[in-house]
């Protein structure tokens, strides 16, 4: 196994969002490993490889502030967005979708992110030291394909290579938190993981929990929160 990649992203807010917390929006303390994927993916990303989190680094002191928002209630699918296209005289009444609501989000936060390249199997015989040093360069000039976000697309991310700020020295239990999500014809699978953070350090085990081990409700329109904000 090579050395672990190594991104810092920072931000003034951020919100990972509690699953089981979705109607009022409640962030997790820590940056999940999904979002975490979500921003090496904008910085650089190639279909014949995938990343793997191996850890997360707090580097800030964990900080709360609360919002309150204008959301809508529903989401508009493409098939309703293809029938407004075809008949103008169609129209979309947010006055009547929209809702209040609160938002406990993180503030002014540092990241270190460690990471693993996966190569997929038709990755052909492309090394992979080469997609290792395309993303430092990336990394190193401030590029990337999409603008980076903190666990909502509103919260812009920051990013750059390793510096010398420290973790922080706290010890916590953060119980259950999303893992990744695995993408198939049947829809979204949600994977979990028991997330501890030791002296400001949260370990990414390779394999999350048993399909079994946390309890899923069964609606078959659910997502990870209110309006299926993906991370």
């Amino acid at each position: 196994m090579f050395p672990d990649l190594v991104v810092e992203v920072s931000g003034p807010l951020a919100c990972f969002t509690r699953p089981e917390l979705k109607v009022e929006r409640v962030s997790y303390p820590v940056m999940t490993p999904s979002a975490a994927v979500g921003v090496l993916e904008a910085i650089f990303w190639k279909p014949e490889m995938a990343y793997v989190i191996t850890a997360i680094e707090v580097l800030k002191p964990v900080e709360w502030t609360q919002v309150r928002r204008n959301e809508v209630k529903s989401v508009v699918s493409a098939s309703q967005v293809a029938a407004l296209r075809k008949d103008p005289r169609r129209r979309y009444d947010v006055e009547t979708d929209r809702d209040q609501r609160n938002s406990m989000l993180l503030r002014d936060v540092h990241y270190r992110i460690r990471a693993q390249i996966l190569r997929a199997p038709h990755a052909g015989d492309v090394p992979e030291q080469k997609y290792r040093d395309q993303l430092r360069r990336r990394v190193d000039r401030g590029a990337c394909f999409s603008e980076p976000f903190l666990g909502c697309r509103e919260f812009s991310a920051a990013f750059g290579p390793q510096t010398d700020a420290q973790p922080i020295g706290r010890d916590e239990d953060l119980g259950v938190m999303l893992h990744s999500i695995a993408y198939s014809d049947s829809g979204e699978q949600y994977r979990w993981f028991h997330a501890r953070l030791l002296q400001g350090v949260m370990r990414v085990p390779l394999a999350p929990l048993g399909a079994d081990a946390v309890a899923m409700p069964a609606s078959p329109g659910w997502r990870a929160d209110g309006l299926g904000a993906g991370r």
